[in-house]
């Protein structure tokens, strides 16, 4: 699908970083505001809900992360950092520097266990793969390209060594990777890497799409796919899957909404989970690192939780000939928590169900993971007194809150407000423990994000046990 008519955001500028705005939605309510709290939601569960306490630990790192980034109105947002899990329990963290992306080692207990790995010459951590032996990183390098922009390409280390890079875009298939907001996955035999693509000639020149690839383990590109799929991505989910096409996530800015593209690229038809108004910047947020995520259950049901501004109306665009269009007006100016959950990977989800209703609180960097056999652990920041222009937010950050939900969105706990952030992607680990990686600092929305970002040298590894 191309985006016909639409002028694409200038490179470097705020609109060009549209999938990185931080539409970290979040449930809102801390101790400050309990009271508020019980009134928005739900209790179920909450007498037998465990702690939902993290142990935490640190690492100091080998150069300098750059931990802030400049979203959509240069929203303050985390730089994306991602932590996956090896078969044998050990752990890798990627994260940005000057010199390229480093992967660290961890022990299975979130210790380091040896030197960084620095990928030279990446760009952004945009997946990661944890292996025995090493890991594959989905990221962006040099290419010549009209844009004179990156190239995304899977990049694989088998015991500290490079093995194999896989350029994803080029000349030949006129695409370029500005940006990834992606996501990597691994079925055992295959890669899944799923990220934006910005058109450099043919019948996409110009234009923002995505494009999903599979590679093998060897580093072949394989079949299936598509080279063209939402447009302006706004948000890219992917899950990786024995057989068949991984299924997959969008949110399209120009059919306005959160869509189920499992094995459809142009997804016109692609059922619908949520309508929202997804102009650059406005939907509720990157997948990878700022929502949600996509979460499959033992029978085979998927959940997913994202930033929600809702609908108060949605219909076609006339002006769009196509047919593909639609106009969303949004039912709030501040995102709202908000689930929704796939029977299977190839029928349409349920209605969306939305878990927090205060208009006057921001609610960003909503998360969900597995926890343990049947609920999930919702996760979210609160800004509160939040002010809100073009579809992005400033307030007074008031925590990070945990909260377990069951798989029909009850929530099975009490919130619980943590010290811990959650700025990347989770590993779950064989026991069902849940570890991330974040910079121990307390967050600022009070203001954009302007100038240099600052840089820490240390990350925090936190641990949850179900």
């Amino acid at each position: 699908m191309t985006s016909a008519g639409r002028t694409p955001p200038a490179p470097g500028s705020a609109g060009h970083r549209r999938v990185r705005a931080a539409r970290r939605p979040v449930i809102a309510g801390l101790a400050a505001t309990a009271a508020l709290v019980g009134a928005w939601y739900a209790t179920a569960g909450a007498a037998t809900a465990p702690s939902l306490t993290p142990t935490t630990g640190t690492v100091t790192l080998s150069a300098k992360f750059p931990y802030l980034s400049a979203g959509y109105n240069n929203t303050r947002e985390w730089t994306r950092t991602a932590t996956a899990a090896a078969p044998n329990g050990t752990l890798r963290v990627a994260w940005p520097a000057a010199d390229g992306v480093h992967v660290t080692p961890l022990t299975a207990t979130g210790t380091r266990s040896g030197a960084d790995t620095v990928v030279r010459g990446a760009k952004e951590v945009g997946g990661l793969v944890a292996h025995n032996d090493g890991f594959a990183l989905l990221t962006r390098v040099a290419d010549t390209n009209k844009w004179k922009e990156t190239a995304a390409a899977v990049i694989r280390y088998t015991n500290g060594r490079q093995t194999f890079r896989t350029k994803l875009t080029g000349t030949a298939s006129n695409d370029t990777s500005p940006t990834l907001d992606g996501r990597l996955t691994w079925n055992g035999s295959k890669y899944g890497a799923y990220f934006v693509v910005h058109g450099a000639g043919g019948f996409a020149d110009g234009h923002f799409g995505d494009k999903l690839s599979y590679v093998s383990a060897k580093g072949a590109k394989l079949s299936g796919g598509w080279s063209w799929g939402c447009s302006h991505n706004e948000g890219i989910a992917l899950h990786a899957e024995t057989t068949g096409a991984f299924t997959s996530l969008c949110f399209d800015d120009w059919r306005s909404g959160l869509f189920v593209s499992t094995g459809i690229g142009a997804p016109d038809n692609a059922p619908v989970v949520q309508r929202e108004q997804c102009w650059a910047g406005y939907c509720g947020g990157t997948y990878p690192s700022r929502s949600g995520d996509l979460v499959k259950s033992s029978t085979g049901r998927y959940a997913t939780a994202f930033a929600s501004r809702g609908a108060a109306s949605a219909k076609k665009n006339p002006e769009d000939s196509s047919g593909r269009g639609w106009t969303v007006t949004p039912k709030t100016s501040t995102h709202q928590v908000a689930v929704a959950f796939l029977k299977n990977r190839n029928s349409g989800p349920g209605k969306a169900i939305h878990l927090s209703h205060n208009n006057g609180t921001e609610h960003v960097n909503v998360r969900l993971a597995p926890y343990g056999k049947d609920r999930l652990l919702l996760s979210w920041e609160s800004l509160k007194n939040a002010k809100c222009k073009d579809g992005t937010c400033t307030g007074a950050f008031t925590g990070t809150n945990f909260r377990l939900i069951d798989w029909n969105g009850t929530f099975q706990s009490a919130t619980k407000v943590v010290n811990a952030r959650i700025t990347g992607d989770i590993a779950v680990q064989k026991d069902g423990t849940l570890t991330w990686a974040s910079v121990p600092v307390t967050p600022s929305y009070a203001t954009p994000l302007t100038g240099a970002s600052p840089t820490t040298t240390t990350l925090q590894i936190a641990r949850l046990r179900p």
